[in-house]
């Protein structure tokens, strides 16, 4: 009997899954062309205010947009460029160094001894800036005999 009491109130919480009638839905076809829609005014003044507001915050944020990429873009070209220049500079560095190697004294002394040369006699040299010794009169390239030495 213990046993029935405590399984009667398990039985009576249950309640089945479906209580009481079921909810039917018909379609029912509404026909509103007869209606006419009314304008407001004061509505449609309201929503071109709010257009244009939409429109001049649209352009603004484009705007925006515009210059921050621009920005952008500007910045990785000013890096580009400065990469170039410091490539461009280094290279101007080693075209001066090889300029100044080529021009060595003593490199042109040993090419010339090698090719046969030899050192100038006195009076065969005569330097431009002593031709004019004021500066203001102009020089007149003058020729002078050359005497040919055989390498034989």
């Amino acid at each position: 009997m213990a046993a029935a009491a405590i399984q009667a109130p398990i039985a009576t919480r249950r309640r089945p899954f479906w209580t009481g009638t079921p909810e039917i839905y018909f379609a029912k076809a509404i026909d509103n062309s007869r209606l006419v829609k009314v304008e407001d005014p004061r509505r449609t003044r309201e929503m071109r205010q709010f257009g244009f507001a939409m429109a001049c915050l649209f352009l603004f944020v484009m705007a925006y947009a515009f210059q921050h990429f621009k920005a952008i873009e500007y910045g990785y070209k000013i890096e580009a460029l400065k990469s170039q220049r410091e490539g461009l500079v280094e290279m101007n560095r080693a075209l001066r160094l090889e300029e100044a190697s080529l021009r060595d004294p003593e490199r042109i002394d040993r090419m010339a001894r090698e090719l046969g040369l030899q050192s100038p006699q006195a009076g065969q040299v005569m330097r431009m800036d002593s031709a004019v010794p004021d500066g203001s009169g102009s020089v007149v390239a003058a020729m002078t005999p050359v005497s040919v030495i055989s390498a034989r």
